[in-house]
This record gives structure tokens, sequence and C-alpha cells, in this order.
């Protein structure tokens, strides 16, 4: 869990986690970058109960689950904890393990969604062995550290009643049918996932998945079928529940409904071809002498102190987050192109380093805040702030491709965090004017090294600068004024 928003207020009061409502039974809280979930009398004997299981015990122990804990000791000041007698709140309270970084399903790669899709059902059979279920099936439950998915709903898991599994629903919406649309029609999911937060219903998927799509593996069960008996009952929820119970919807078929989902899954893959950023190293005009200048540079900056966070602004394929990860606790590595973040993630997960997040990102379009009074998820910017922000090959894009002023891109990656490593690449770089022969004449003129030099002073304290031997590419180091940086020298 994060603490992204403990925002500073009144000294010593627990912030309530704004996506931490929906369920009455259990609230998330932070205070002090400590992270707490109190719980009511129900949910406390749930949790109680599932955390002396062996599946909770092999999970947690593995990773798979956030660590958890009984909170003992003082509470934070202003935490509705439990008091002995009538009139208590809650009846137990949790501490959770940090999320370093939040990140949400619109923001994975086809990778990432489908991995967290198969912790979240191998949890649940798991569960479903000894007796225990989970509330839901959100792909919001869902968090990585790092390129490692873990599940952060512990108030979702209780003991089973029998009958269907509650979250069957919610699992397709978020998980399964996003995974489909870019498996079987080659549509990328982030960009629908991001304006939907709860999916799309399985009568609008029936109707994209049309003709031989029908013969899929999953596709009659998990689209068609459940559409005609959502419709049958007028729309799901708990009527298609109550329905499937009379009809003898027994536990057992509940863990057969969860095995089939896992291997629909397992098989599904992404039909997207390479893009062309997965080639950019090979194909860009960095000279050798050029590329070991660069990366001596961001190689010192990195060193000059060690970094809790550190953004990578267009990583591509990681070669400079990996590089950041040596110096930092957590790096988030943001790029637009999926199918280029996927790769870098089945990288991260096979060979490491484990403390590298990649992410799509579109900066010029960035992550939003979403839900509920737009505070439910955070946007981008909003959830942490970064140590040192690595903005490399980037610039040039955003204005140029982008078409956003310069002044604008330099105030916002000066915002962004405490420190800057940021990369010019010149008006007559071959790249750069690749991109403006597209342009009409005159539209970029303020594009100039000595206009960019002029914008990043007024904004920060230049600790270094150096041009690379080709000419055309000059890097820059810059602290706030204020920051860290600054004092380091």
């Amino acid at each position: 869990m994060s603490d992204a928003t403990d925002r500073p207020g009144a000294a010593g009061v627990a912030r309530p986690d704004p996506a931490s409502f929906r369920d009455p039974g259990n609230r998330v809280f932070h205070h002090d970058g400590r992270v707490w979930r109190a719980l009511g009398a129900r949910d406390a004997e749930a949790y109680r109960a599932v955390s002396a299981t062996r599946f909770w015990a092999e999970a947690a122990a593995a990773g798979r689950v956030v660590a958890t804990r009984e909170a003992s000791g003082p509470h934070p000041v202003g935490l509705p904890v439990p008091r002995p007698g009538p009139g208590s709140s809650w009846s137990l309270v949790l501490e959770h393990e940090r999320i370093p970084y939040l990140s949400y399903p619109y923001e994975w790669s086809f990778s990432m969604l489908a991995d967290a899709a198969t912790l979240h059902l191998d949890l649940l059979l798991e569960a479903l062995r000894e007796g225990v279920t989970t509330k839901d099936g959100y792909a919001y439950n869902v968090q990585f550290v790092g390129s490692r998915p873990v599940f952060i709903d512990v108030g979702s898991f209780e003991p089973t009643t029998g009958g269907p599994w509650l979250g069957y629903r919610q699992f397709c919406q978020t998980f399964l049918y996003p995974l489909m649309l870019e498996a079987h029609l080659g549509v990328p999911f982030q960009g629908l996932l991001r304006g939907r937060l709860e999916g799309w219903s399985p009568t609008e998927m029936r109707r994209l998945l049309r003709g031989r799509h029908r013969l899929r593996r999953g596709v009659l069960r998990h689209v068609v079928l459940h559409s005609v008996a959502e419709q049958r009952i007028g729309g799901g929820g708990e009527a298609l529940r109550e329905d499937l119970g009379r009809s003898g919807f027994s536990s057992e078929l509940a863990r057969a409904t969860v095995a089939n989902l896992r291997k629909v899954v397992g098989r599904l893959r992404s039909r997207r071809a390479d893009s062309a950023w997965t080639a950019y190293r090979h194909t860009c005009t960095y000279s050798g002498e050029d590329r070991a200048a660069k990366e001596t540079f961001v190689e010192e900056a990195l060193a000059s102190r060690r970094r809790a966070l550190v953004f990578d602004l267009g990583a591509n394929d990681g070669a400079y987050a990996r590089l950041a990860a040596r110096h930092a606790d957590w790096v988030v590595a943001l790029e637009a192109d999926d199918v280029t973040v996927d790769a870098l993630y089945r990288s991260l997960r096979t060979d490491g380093p484990a403390n590298i997040l990649p992410l799509v990102m579109d900066l010029t379009d960035p992550s939003p805040a979403r839900g509920w009074r737009q505070r439910e998820r955070p946007g981008f910017a909003e959830r942490a702030r970064p140590d040192l922000v690595l903005a490399l090959a980037l610039v040039h894009h955003l204005t140029i491709a982008g078409n956003v002023p310069l002044g604008e891109v330099v105030d916002w990656l000066t915002g962004l965090g405490d420190e800057l490593v940021v990369e010019f690449v010149g008006p007559d770089d071959p790249m750069t004017e690749r991109l403006l022969a597209n342009k009409r004449p005159g539209q970029h003129d303020d594009y100039r090294p000595e206009h960019f030099e002029a914008l990043l002073a007024r904004a920060g304290h230049l600790l270094r600068r150096k041009e690379l031997p080709g000419g055309t590419r000059t890097l820059y180091h810059l602290a706030r004024r204020d920051g860290p940086g600054t004092r380091d020298g």
C-alpha cells in the first residue's frame, strides 16, 4: 500500500485512503508514511480465520499478498482504533507494507495484466481448497512492487458459504475481457480501460467478439453464455448470483469455473507485432562515443547520492532505468509504447533488477485522477514525488512531435521532482530534423539550445552540463533551488 494520499494536514491525523470506501467492513488509512487497515467485527473475524489457513501463510511468505501484521502499541492519533466496551468503531487494526508507487491496470502492459490476473486466480484456487473465497474480482486489488504483482486487498478474503464466486463478473470485466480484446482483436486495452474503470460488460464484449472469435477458448463460456445469463436475469448482479445458486452452482462448480479461467488466461497471447520503438537503440543516431559519454554523465549524476524514487520518462527499452536502479530504491520507467513496455517487463521479470516498475504512459496525456470525485485513482504526478527525474531524448518528442511549447515542457519537467537530468537534442540533429520535416516553416523557431538553457536557469540551479562529442546533443543536471541537489552541490 502506498502513502501517496498521506498529504500534509492536521498534525497527527490519519487520513482515509480515497479508494477505500466501497466496503463498509474495513477501511485503509495513511499516517506518517505508514499504511493501516481498520476492520469491523465481522471482517476482523473473517481476517483471523483466513490468516490461520495454510494458503495464507504460504502466500504471505512468498510475498504474493501484501505484508501485513496485526498492529500493537500506539496507533496513529485520529485513527478510529478498537476500544473496549460499547461504542467501538473497529475490532482490529492491521498495518500493511507500503507500495512504493501506485499503478493501475490501464498503465500495465499485456503481460503485466495477465500476470496480475494469474496471481488473483491462483490465490483464489488455493483459498477455495481451504474454504476461503474473495468478495470481488477487481483488477485494482493487485499492485506491482517493481516487476512483482502483489494482492493488496486483504479485506476481500472471507470464509466461503458455498455457492458462486461473487467476483466472477468483475474479474471478467476488468481482467479477462481487456486481455481478450488484445489477444483476439489486436486492440490495446489501456486507453479503453482508462475510460471505463469497471471494464466492459459481457453483452458489450459479446458484440465485439463475433464470427470465428466465438470459437476461441473461453469466449463461448465466459462471454457469450455469460451475456445470455446476464440479459435473462436483467443485468447480472445479485439477481444473477441468486439464480445461479438456485441452479445448484455449488462451491465445487465455483472451483471449476476459477480453474477454467486460469487455463483461459494462461493461453492468451498478444497479437501485437513488435513496435518500432523496440529497435530504437539500434536505429537512433548516437555514435558509440556519444553513447558512452551520455552513460557516464547519467551514472555520475545518479551516483552523487542514493535516491528513494527515480522517474525515467520515455524509458524505451529501460537501459537508463537499469542504470538508475543501481543507485535508487525504486525506479518507475514510463514509456508510451505498450509493446516496448511489455518487452521490458518480461525482461525484468526474468532477469531483474526487481526495483523497476515499467508502465505504459503517454506523457502528452498522462493518467489523470479518476473514479469517485476524481480522488479514487490519483493522477500520475499526484501519487509520489521523485527525488530525481530522467528525461533523456524526450524533449524534442514532446515539443516537436507533441506540439507542446518548450516553456511548458521545461516547467513540467522541473516541477515533477527535486532534481532533473535532461537531454536537449538540438535542431540540427538528424532525429530532430526528421520530426521537423512535417512541420510548418517557423513553427518551432524557439526550439534552440540557448532558449532551452534560459528556461532551465529560471527553473533551478544547474549542477552540471555536458555537450556530447557529436555536437548536436547536450545533457544537463538541474536541481530545484531549495532542493537537496543544491545543498549537495
